[in-house]
């Protein structure tokens, strides 16, 4: 059970959610697509680095082909392409088996190359001020959601193996307001950009092209 230090000051570990289906983008799969000479996932896995020592990356199929990035590849672990809380559900799953003293997982997801700087650091504090032990922190900009950027505990674990596979269900927010959530703010940039700006088309890709130096 956690400690009332590691709710408060937890150490996260970190992961990269990138299990879904890149229906709307053409050819390769978005997260290996370069953006300023980079693959899309490189550049999220080194900002997210930053931010946070211990990272894993969810995705589906043959792992080979992340070889590169030098990170644990852990697959979803329920049937179905279940959305983001499949993948939540898969980090949680090889937290247990391989960082059993973990009490949250930070989750990024593997589409959106520009997101907070200090994301690990505003999502912590968000969870200092609370005294839930099931407290699920995600986070919000301009007015929206964005459910696969959250801190979870991994206490809910197996309420959310459940949620998936018993109930059925797929909604993050549903899942989230059966317990104690925070939202956390984020302002968006001076020029009116969402930090978490995400891509899906090529036309977003070229956005994010032009969006490279600016929202470093």
């Amino acid at each position: 059970m956690p400690t009332e230090a590691s709710i408060h000051d937890p150490v996260p570990v970190g992961a990269i959610l990138a299990g879904g289906l890149s229906r709307r983008m053409e050819g390769p799969e978005k997260t290996l697509l370069e953006l300023d000479s980079q693959p899309l996932v490189q550049r999220i896995r080194d900002r997210l680095a930053a931010q946070c020592g211990d990272i894993l990356l969810n995705a589906n199929g043959d792992p080979a082909r992340f070889a590169f990035l030098d990170l644990p590849v852990q697959a979803d672990t329920v049937e179905g392409f279940a959305g983001p809380l499949a993948g939540v559900l898969a980090v949680m799953d090889w937290c247990a088996e391989n960082r059993p003293t973990a009490t949250h997982v930070l989750t990024v997801a593997g589409d959106t190359p520009f997101f907070p700087a200090d994301y690990c650091a505003r999502m912590k504090k968000a969870l200092a001020e609370q005294n839930d032990p099931e407290t699920i922190c995600l986070a919000f900009s301009g007015g929206n959601r964005h459910p696969t950027f959250g801190l979870w505990p991994l206490r809910l674990r197996v309420p959310l193996h459940d949620f998936l596979v018993r109930e059925g269900e797929r909604k993050v927010l549903l899942f989230a307001q059966r317990y104690n959530l925070v939202k956390v703010d984020f302002a968006l940039a001076a020029d009116g950009s969402d930090p978490f700006f995400n891509i899906n088309t090529p036309q977003d890709l070229e956005q994010a092209a032009g969006m490279t130096g600016k929202a470093e």
